[in-house]
């Protein structure tokens, strides 16, 4: 029995053999029985947003003409200081629209559109892969 448990957990067992079919039975019966929640609680990174946050405007993204994107990202997505220097806005505007665009683009410009208050509503932000 402990000879048979040890093959299990080393997975020494050849393919198509009635053991290498048992474990990966249980293996897909573990996957498509164990409910959703279960999986949310073991893989959580950290970096979803609270469930009560109010999304009023998405990211919208087009096509630049070139090889590039425009995204058009709502002001309270990007918090960021106006005064702060190209860096410091630059790595705010990556981190804003890193979840739709993900890692591997560059911010190559942005602008700001001023609302009714004057205070910017809206970055229209210009990427390349």
């Amino acid at each position: 029995m402990q000879k048979t448990l040890k093959s299990y957990f080393f997975w020494t067992h050849q393919r198509g053999s009635f053991h290498y079919d048992v474990m990966v039975t249980l293996i897909l019966l573990f996957i498509f029985i164990t409910p959703l929640p279960f999986f949310h609680r073991i893989l959580d990174y950290g970096d979803k947003a609270p469930s009560n946050a109010a999304y009023l405007e998405p990211i919208q993204v087009v096509g630049d003409g070139d090889y590039g994107l425009l995204l058009t990202v709502p002001a309270q997505d990007v918090q960021v200081d106006l005064s702060a220097d190209t860096r410091t806005v630059r790595k705010a505007l990556h981190r804003a629209i890193q979840p739709v665009t993900g890692d591997a683009v560059s911010v190559v410009r942005w602008e700001t559109i001023p609302g009714p208050n004057g205070q910017p509503a809206q970055w229209k932000v210009w990427v390349h892969r």
